[in-house]
């Protein structure tokens, strides 16, 4: 049924149980799985009209560095998850990059026939002000998506 499925995670509990379920899955049916994660570009806020604030080269190296760091840590338990679930899985860390956009862009360039990732289950009010990656996800792909509550 699927033979390639792209497990996308954020570090938090929350993913962990996607994460969790994605490598159970795939262990079911054979599948091969890639671990994903996304760290965002540097924020930056315009204050307003003629506001011009200029970004450090050190500063921005710092953010990235940070964030690769992060990503590093967060692929490693990926890494030893899957271990514990009997399973090799490849990795990848999607730098400066929209979450949804790329867990999208690296599903079809991979060929994989389905996403499994977590949602906090936000419901009503919190959910439109606080968005969601994974609704961004699901209303954008043509890959099935699996969402793990």
């Amino acid at each position: 049924m699927y033979s390639h499925i792209l497990i996308s995670t954020d570090g938090s509990e929350v993913s962990h149980k996607g994460l969790l379920q994605g490598l159970e899955l795939a262990k079911a049916l054979g599948a091969k799985a890639t671990v994903i994660t996304v760290t965002e570009p540097f924020p930056v806020y315009a204050g307003g009209v003629g506001f011009d604030y200029a970004l450090s080269d050190e500063l921005l190296a710092e953010y990235a560095a940070g964030q690769k760091s992060s990503a590093t840590a967060i692929l490693d338990a990926a890494k030893q998850a899957a271990v514990q679930t009997g399973i090799e899985v490849e990795t990848v860390h999607v730098p400066d990059a929209q979450v949804a956009d790329a867990i999208i862009g690296q599903a079809q360039a991979r060929g994989c026939g389905l996403i499994v990732m977590a949602s906090h289950g936000r419901r009503g009010i919190k959910r439109l002000m606080l968005g969601s990656k994974t609704s961004e996800v699901l209303n954008n792909s043509r890959i099935p998506v699996l969402v793990v509550p």
